[in-house]
């Protein structure tokens, strides 16, 4: 009989789930990287590059690949030959682990998770408690998978209680659409089929644990309907033409994974899960030798690519722009941000819509300012603030025409496209709106030279800051006439892959 101490399973929980803050999968950065060369749009080859830098970037520097450190999702399979010398219950054992990475002081990780979720979303403030599944097992060891799963893909996840005679293919080709890329693509698909609602989604979470591996299985062929579903949706998702960061291209999936479970004669329930480019899982055994040890991996393992300035750039001064110099940017339109920044998301954006709406001033002026949609994760030695990438822009969606009417403001940044309420506000408005890529967020704290918390500092890492950036790169994604370059660019290389089929 296997003896397991408390400590153990606590440390290398902890321990897992600071290596995943910092450190991609091997086989992620390889798929990520042949992704990378086989790409021929620039602006979603661009977006690639980005990733794999800031990726080595955080490996050497350990460092949050994404400001958005994740919910924690831990699967863990107990041995029934296994023993505990232990006063905890396992959830709180593994909640401990959490609480013990993410308030690490050498890398604090953003705490994201908020108690009563319908009601006051107060933050825990370290990230507990993480989403459990136990298993018990035959065999003497302890196998635990732990992930963080960011907010953004996690958001856009499907279920649906198809009929039995319906087209699970069908039915993910026109979820895709509507997933639109906040979930960061290229990245992976979970899906899971059959057994019950709750299994289904478990299954789909489950199947994103597994490694990339595409290739291998088009090269043997398929032995089973999970794998025939895997190439047919890996062909036709890709066909897409969606891309990079949703800007068109041809990758927009790295893999499709697919678990399956036997279910009821009146349903097929179906799960659709995203994992984006910051994916972040590891798996470990505890054998009653002591914590679990994480070999780290070689610098070699990440290809050397440089991200450098190309023809056509525009360097924007933020201090002195004016709304005739956003009506000369054109969709697409590489633009290096300089000068005063401010930021608010979610929690910000509501308490300055209730403060318009009583006739209140705002702290802060926003005319002919620009808002960058991010919460980033706090500093630490002597960085001005820590990783700092943008959060899915379509939740401010509903706050958009307020701001751009009642204050002036005059663009924003963020993740991913624009809805049609948001790209109609920006057109009558003549704003803009300009994209940074999702799953670059180390990359793009070193464009910030400073960072000052100006307004609602209760709300942490919600608070309205104003960074000094220099040269921080963004893509024109909604122009001044409402054109989207999410719309554009999907299309375009859509057609493209099309004719070459």
């Amino acid at each position: 009989m296997t003896v397991i101490r408390q400590e153990d399973l606590i440390q290398s929980v902890a321990d897992a789930l600071q290596y995943i803050s910092y450190y991609h999968p091997k086989d992620f950065i390889d798929a990520m990287h042949a992704a990378y060369q086989r790409e021929e749009n620039p602006a979603a080859r661009d977006a690639i590059a980005q990733i794999l830098i800031n990726s080595r970037m955080c490996a050497t520097g350990h460092r949050p690949i994404c400001q958005d450190t994740g919910i924690v999702t831990v699967f863990v399979h107990v041995g029934m030959n296994v023993r505990w010398e232990a006063d905890m219950s396992l959830d709180d054992m593994v909640n401990e682990g959490v609480r013990r990475a993410y308030l690490l002081p050498d890398n604090v990780l953003r705490a994201s998770v908020l108690a009563d979720p319908d009601g006051k979303r107060q933050n825990t403030g370290d990230n507990t408690p993480a989403v459990i599944h136990h298993k018990l097992v035959p065999g003497d060891t302890i196998e635990v998978h732990v992930a963080a799963k960011g907010g953004g893909s996690e958001a856009k996840s499907k279920f649906a209680m198809l009929n039995p005679s319906d087209s699970v293919v069908d039915w993910v080709l026109e979820q895709l659409p509507k997933m639109g890329a906040g979930w960061c693509p290229p990245g992976m698909l979970g899906i899971g089929i059959g057994g019950t609602a709750e299994k289904a989604m478990e299954l789909a979470k489950e199947a994103l644990l597994d490694p990339i591996d595409i290739q291998a299985l088009q090269a043997r062929g398929v032995a089973n309907r999970a794998e025939e579903l895997r190439l047919e949706l890996f062909d036709k998702v890709n066909r897409s033409g969606i891309g990079a960061q949703g800007l068109g291209g041809l990758t927009t999936v790295l893999d499709i994974k697919v678990k399956d479970y036997p279910t009821h004669a009146a349903n097929k329930p179906v799960a659709i899960i995203p994992n984006c480019a910051a994916t972040r899982h590891v798996h470990f055994s505890l054998d009653g030798s002591g914590a679990a040890v994480l070999p780290a991996p070689k610098l070699d393992d990440w290809p050397e690519i440089t991200w450098e300035v190309g023809e056509g750039v525009r360097r924007v001064n933020l201090d002195e722009i004016t709304p005739e110099a956003v009506r000369e940017w054109q969709p697409g339109d590489t633009v290096l941000l300089s000068g005063k920044l401010l930021t608010g998301r979610d929690a910000a954006h509501k308490r300055m819509i209730d403060m318009l709406a009583k006739g209140e001033s705002l702290p802060v002026g926003l005319k002919n300012r620009f808002i960058y949609y991010v919460g980033p994760v706090d500093p630490v030695g002597e960085e001005v603030v820590g990783p700092a990438g943008p959060t899915t822009a379509t939740r401010m969606d509903k706050f958009t025409r307020t701001l751009l009417e009642e204050t002036g403001l005059l663009g924003m940044v963020g993740k991913a496209e624009r809805g049609p309420l948001a790209i109609e506000a920006i057109r009558d408005n003549q704003a803009v709106y300009l994209m940074a890529v999702g799953g670059a967020a180390y990359l793009v704290a070193q464009a910030i030279k400073k960072a000052e918390v100006i307004a609602f500092d209760d709300l942490g890492m919600e608070a309205i800051y104003e960074f000094e950036v220099e040269d921080m790169p963004v893509t024109v994604a909604v122009d001044h006439l409402g054109t989207s370059v999410h719309q554009t660019g999907p299309a375009k290389w859509k057609q493209i892959i099309a004719e070459r089929v």
